[in-house]
């Protein structure tokens, strides 16, 4: 699986659990660190720790499993290492003040947004 293919992957998993403000850093041009960068927004402790654990368990029925994991003690933000692909979910004050998205400004920002919930909002009743 290529680092494009792991993480529209991972954004779909991601959108699974109503995981908010998704983006896509393309870093390929940029840094060694990782291919991509996958940022969300979970809006509890409880929300981050679930679609961390989502992503994680549905990864690893593919076999892949996460080169490095951290924050699942206080789930302010979780970072998951796939290699090509690092996996940051944060509640929205800690996004907010490490502002990866600006610190990677120069990367291509492609923002994931759930189509499926776009296409079955309810019709208007009269």
């Amino acid at each position: 699986m290529t680092g494009k293919e792991l993480s529209d992957k991972i954004s779909n998993l991601i959108l699974d659990k109503k995981g908010k403000d998704l983006i896509i850093l393309d870093l390929r041009e940029l840094s060694d660190v990782a291919d991509y960068y996958v940022i969300a927004s979970g809006e509890s402790d409880v929300h981050v720790k679930t679609i961390a654990t989502h992503v994680e368990k549905e990864l690893r029925s593919e076999g892949m499993r996460a080169w490095h994991r951290e924050g699942f003690t206080k789930l302010n933000w979780v970072l998951l290492d796939y290699i090509e692909v690092v996996l940051h979910i944060f509640k929205p004050a800690t996004r907010e003040y490490y502002d990866l998205e600006r610190l990677w400004a120069d990367a291509k920002r492609i923002e994931v947004k759930d189509t499926l919930a776009a296409d079955t909002l309810p019709d208007e009743v009269s």
